[in-house]
């Protein structure tokens, strides 16, 4: 006797919902802000961060990501991530938070004895297409590595599929977690990302095995073989070690 097997129509609609939904594609606006504290100021900054600003810019619909300082930080910097639904969105949420009675007094009580800030940086960004989903996460202990590629002029396609096809997966196969990839909105031959590893020397353990990849020589030597030269420009690849600070929902 043949046992009869049927497919209910939730089931099915519950399955091509979840395709959907782990498919769908990253339409947020992200923005990495690096502001260099003033000296002997940035403990004050992480204090301000902590005790009010993290808390307004989530009641004026901004999502915080992460917060980083770096590991050797002769600057003084502390590097951070949000997340809006649209730039238009960014835009109000800004003009609220600006606005609003309880970020005024923090800043103007917090900047009592001179300011915290002498100078920011903003890059606007949009996911890439083959980045993980871009959340907040934690799985201590780990340090970040923000890394930053100039491609040559047109060449930013190339780096990409690149990426896409070899390179996320010969770095998680090589012990390094992907966070998140991400193309500035107004700088066309730039990609900048985000890995975690255990430490420092994890990380020169696992790019000196990743370099060594038969894989990774392969597809660096045909991507490079089919745009005539190396992708990036010569220094076009920037390194820099991260920790999350106490109040990164990051870590």
């Amino acid at each position: 006797m043949k046992t009869k097997i049927f497919f209910l129509p939730w089931i099915l609609t519950m399955g091509a919902f979840l395709t959907t939904s782990a498919s769908a594609e990253d339409t947020r606006l992200f923005e990495l802000r690096i502001y260099h504290a003033a000296p002997g100021k940035l403990d004050e900054l992480n204090a301000r961060f902590r005790e009010h600003t993290t808390a307004l810019f989530e009641k004026h619909g901004m999502e915080n990501l992460g917060y980083w300082v770096p590991l050797d930080n002769k600057d003084h910097k502390l590097v951070y991530i949000l997340a809006y639904p649209s730039r238009e969105a960014r835009e109000a949420s800004w003009k609220a938070f600006m606005a609003d009675p309880d970020w005024q007094k923090a800043h103007k009580e917090s900047e009592a004895n001179g300011k915290l800030v002498n100078k920011m940086e903003s890059i606007f960004m949009k996911a890439a297409d083959y980045s993980p989903a871009i959340k907040p996460s934690k799985a201590e202990p780990r340090v970040f590595e923000l890394r930053t590629y100039t491609t040559h002029e047109g060449r930013l396609p190339r780096l990409n599929r690149r990426f896409r096809e070899h390179t996320i997966k010969l770095f998680e196969k090589h012990g390094m977690t992907n966070f998140g990839y991400w193309i500035p909105t107004d700088k066309p031959n730039t990609l900048i990302y985000l890995l975690a590893h255990k430490s420092p020397e994890a990380a020169k353990s696992s790019f000196d095995a990743f370099r060594a990849d038969p894989d990774w020589v392969k597809a660096k030597e045909a991507s490079e073989t089919e745009a005539g030269g190396s992708l990036t420009i010569d220094g076009g690849v920037k390194s820099e070690f991260l920790k999350a600070t106490d109040y990164s929902p990051t870590k």
